[in-house]
């Protein structure tokens, strides 16, 4: 039998060129499944810590949400008590302002003494103290109070009776219808 030689050109000339052995390409092998199993398990670990480091933003994220229920609910109240104080503040200030704006006509002075007279006894002295120009408006235009039939009912003119209010000495004590006393009533009745 005759065996016919082959023969093969290159373009260019080859230089260390070995053959490959079967104990090599084993190794190649070997290496190339270990690269895998470690790719396969770097890739498992890796998305095992992902899976946890999610895990634990989700818990985290949780009690942030938590803590801002929590902070909104104990400002509620809060807000809303100090709204509420605040209004009041802000009722008595307008009170005050539209009190002090208005002009001081007998019938307001009248109503305030009728007012502050109408739970006493009537058979006791009293000493009813206005404005020295509130009494003066009164005594020019001969309100009926000053001429009121009651015994022991007397009006006199004071520097601390601010206009538009009276005080009243009682054998008991002293009933204060000052406006700003009446005002800072209404504001603690409001407050508290």
């Amino acid at each position: 039998m005759k065996t016919r030689a082959h023969s093969f050109q290159f373009q260019a000339n080859l230089r260390d060129v070995r053959l490959r052995d079967a104990e090599q390409a084993v190794r190649e092998s070997e290496i190339a499944l270990r690269e895998q199993a470690a790719y396969e398990k770097g890739r498992r670990e890796g998305e095992r810590a992902l899976g946890e480091q999610l895990l634990q933003q989700r818990a985290d994220l949780l009690a942030l949400e938590q803590g801002v229920l929590q902070s909104l609910a104990e400002a509620v109240p809060n807000l809303l008590q100090t709204c509420e104080t605040e209004l009041a503040e802000l009722a008595v200030e307008i009170a005050s302002k539209l009190v002090a704006g208005l002009p001081i006509v007998p019938e307001m002075i009248e109503a305030v003494v009728r007012d502050a007279l109408c739970d006493l006894e009537k058979n006791l002295d009293y000493q009813v103290y206005l404005n020295i120009e509130d009494l003066e408006l009164l005594k020019r235009i001969e309100s009926p109070i000053l001429h009121d039939q009651t015994p022991g009912l007397h009006f006199q003119a004071s520097g601390e009776v601010t206009r538009g209010g009276c005080m009243i000495k009682t054998p008991f004590g002293v009933i204060d219808a000052r406006r700003e006393v009446k005002l800072e009533a209404l504001q603690k009745s409001l407050c508290s």
